[in-house]
């Protein structure tokens, strides 16, 4: 959600900002709508004091015998209640339009977010690893000969259609170890509280979060009004919804294990064998509220955290910012982490994070109040994948893969699968 008296005082730069987003100009549409609205509010106001003042000679008129008088001040008042009432509504009709208009504009990206149209454009800032060099053809996941047995996409099918997977086994348990290893370094290395949080939710939530009204395509909703979260940064984020936080109270750092939906309606078809893009996943999300000063740091906190978790599992990867055209609806400036397929002979995401500054908590009116200060403020959200559970069990199966199809296990796991080693050909954890 944009302020619109940010676009009174900087049209220009609001629309210049646009363009860099590869959209069309909006001042001049949202100034006309808002003069409109601050017309009919000025003509209501005048209304009601007139309305007022001839409330307060209806009786003097009467007192005073004056028939005449009285009459034409009370049919002025009755008169001025209908105009008053008119102008309400009106009032009311142009600010849905305007907050409608102002909802559908993406966020306006940080100065330093590199022009551009598609990812071909982004700026790689980090780099991490020693990509791993195989004396045979890498395979994908799905046709890794120990992984196989335990990745069932046929019967996934035939249970709930296409983009599913089931899995079994020892893929099953390492894919578990994953959710775990992230949770446990987030809570007690890098200090995020552990939530646990519905995976249905309101229109509201969604609209805080800026999934709604633009891209209710790309997200599951069921009969009676509820929504899939498309990740937990729905719900995270949302804790702070329509609340007033203390200084003292921030940050707020929150990570939370969940279920995930998407229904991938604008994936173009990309990625359609193996379990890169499912429409029902699992996701370890990381989402900060934070005092607007703080949120480029804590952006860097953040992108570290996730990197962090790559490392410990001896992932290659590379950290890119991405270009204006690149990134989401709602964020600011964005960090993509890709982690190195063999499979694929390439990096792909495994990670987004961003900060959105105050784009949600308008949206969601999520403020804060500074020691000794009576005009609170609004909180800056930032929100990133710490990590895609699924994305990341196939770089450990990729990357760890045999010569013979067996599976060779990253330490940092061994713990949490009794420790185990790796995955043999047969499919078993030995």
């Amino acid at each position: 959600m944009h302020d619109i008296r940010a676009i009174r005082e900087n049209p220009a730069d609001f629309d210049a900002a646009l363009k860099r987003r590869g959209s069309a100009p909006m001042s001049s549409t949202i100034l006309k709508i808002d003069q409109e609205r601050r017309v009919k509010i000025t003509s209501a106001e005048a209304a009601l004091a007139d309305r007022n003042a001839a409330s307060k000679m209806v009786g003097a008129a009467k007192a005073s015998g004056n028939d005449i008088e009285f009459e034409r001040l009370r049919k002025l008042v009755s008169d001025k209640k209908t105009e008053i009432t008119l102008l309400e509504e009106a009032t009311k009709e142009i600010n849905s339009k305007l907050t409608n208009i102002l909802l559908t504009i993406p966020n306006l990206p940080h100065e330093d977010v590199p022009f551009g149209a598609t990812e071909k454009d982004n700026i790689e800032i980090h780099k991490w690893g020693i990509i791993p060099k195989f004396n045979f053809d890498a395979a994908e996941h799905f046709d890794i000969k120990s992984v196989s047995k335990g990745m069932d996409f046929e019967t996934a099918a035939k249970i709930s259609g296409s983009r599913f997977v089931i899995l079994s086994g020892a893929v099953a348990r390492v894919h578990r170890a994953l959710a775990q290893l992230m949770l446990d370094v987030h809570t007690t290395e890098n200090n995020l509280v552990e939530v646990n949080t519905p995976v249905l939710v309101r229109n509201k939530a969604m609209l805080g979060t800026g999934q709604l009204p633009k891209f209710s395509a790309d997200s599951y909703q069921t009969t009676n009004g509820w929504w899939l979260i498309p990740t937990a940064e729905v719900t995270l984020t949302n804790i702070v919804a329509d609340t007033t936080s203390d200084e003292e109270a921030l940050p707020r750092r929150y990570v939370a294990h969940s279920l995930c939906f998407r229904s991938e309606a604008g994936s173009a078809g990309r990625d359609t064998t193996g379990m890169l893009r499912q429409h029902q996943f699992e996701k370890v999300e990381m989402v900060s509220i934070v005092k607007p000063e703080d949120s480029d740091a804590e952006l860097d906190r953040m992108t570290n955290c996730a990197e962090g978790i790559l490392e410990r599992l001896e992932l290659a990867y590379r950290t890119v910012k991405l270009c204006t055209g690149d990134m989401g609806f709602g964020a600011r400036r964005t960090n993509d982490i890709e982690v190195w397929l063999p499979g694929q002979n390439a990096y792909r995401e495994i990670s987004s994070c961003s900060t959105c500054g105050d784009f949600q908590s308008r949206r969601m009116n999520a403020r804060f109040k500074r020691n000794g200060e009576k005009k609170p403020e609004f909180v800056h959200t930032l929100n990133g994948s710490g990590l895609a559970v699924g994305r990341c069990l196939i770089a450990v199966l990729e990357n760890g893969q045999q010569s013979d199809g067996s599976v060779n296990l990253p330490k940092a796991l061994h713990q949490y699968i009794g420790g185990k080693t790796k995955i043999n050909v047969d499919g078993s954890l030995s």
